[in-house]
C-alpha cells in the first residue's frame, strides 16, 4: 500500500514539476506517450526532402517568429542555411517528425531553432530531440546556445527553462534565453 501511494505521489510530483532535460548524445530510439518508436539521430543529407515536406505541411499558426516560412520554396532556401550548423532530426516511420537545429550567428554562438510537427507534439518527442540535439551540440564544439521567444508563450519558456536555458532579456515582445554547454 506505501508503495503504491509513493508511485502515485511520485507521478503527481513528476506532473506539475516536469523533468530537467538534460543532454544527452544521439541516436537513441525510443516509445513516445502515443505509443510511436521513434529514432532521434544527427541529420543526414537524405532528410533534406523530408524536412521539406514536414515543413511545408507544418500549422501557419504554430510558426515561430517567421519560420518556419511558408512554401517550399522559401523552406529549401531556410534549410539550406540551417545545414551550416548542427542538425538531429526525430524520424517516425522512415521520415522526419521534429528537427532541431543550432546555427551559427558569427560570434562563436548558435542559434537553436526547435520544431515537432503538429501531429507529434505532447507526446515526449521534443523533450528528447531538445536533449539529443544539445549533447550532439556539444559533442560538435558548441558552446554557447541562444534563442529567442515570444514574451506571451509562457509554456515555451518553461520547456526552455527545464533545458537549461535562463532568460537573459525579459523585455519586449520576445524574451532572449540562453545557456552554455
Amino acid at each position: 500500500m506505501i508503495g503504491k501511494l509513493r508511485r502515485g505521489v511520485d507521478g503527481l510530483i513528476d506532473r506539475i514539476r516536469p523533468s530537467r532535460i538534460r543532454p544527452t548524445e544521439p541516436p537513441e530510439t525510443f516509445v513516445d506517450a502515443e505509443g510511436r518508436e521513434v529514432r532521434i539521430r544527427p541529420y543526414r543529407e537524405g532528410d533534406f526532402e523530408g524536412l521539406v515536406e514536414m515543413y511545408d505541411e507544418f500549422d501557419p499558426e504554430l510558426r515561430a517568429q517567421g519560420t518556419p516560412p511558408i512554401g517550399a520554396e522559401n523552406i529549401e532556401a531556410w534549410l539550406d542555411d540551417l545545414r551550416d550548423g548542427v542538425n538531429v532530426v526525430a524520424i517516425y516511420d522512415g521520415r522526419p517528425v521534429g528537427h532541431v537545429s543550432f546555427v551559427p550567428d558569427g560570434t562563436d554562438r548558435h542559434e537553436l531553432a526547435i520544431f515537432v510537427h503538429q501531429e507529434y507534439q505532447h507526446a515526449g518527442i521534443g523533450s528528447r530531440l531538445m536533449a539529443n540535439g544539445l549533447g550532439y551540440a556539444r559533442e560538435q564544439g558548441v558552446r554557447y546556445v541562444w534563442l529567442t521567444v515570444e514574451s506571451w508563450k509562457r509554456g515555451i519558456q518553461r520547456f526552455y527553462s527545464r533545458a537549461g536555458f535562463s532568460t537573459v532579456n525579459p523585455m519586449g515582445a520576445a524574451h532572449r534565453m540562453s545557456r552554455t554547454l
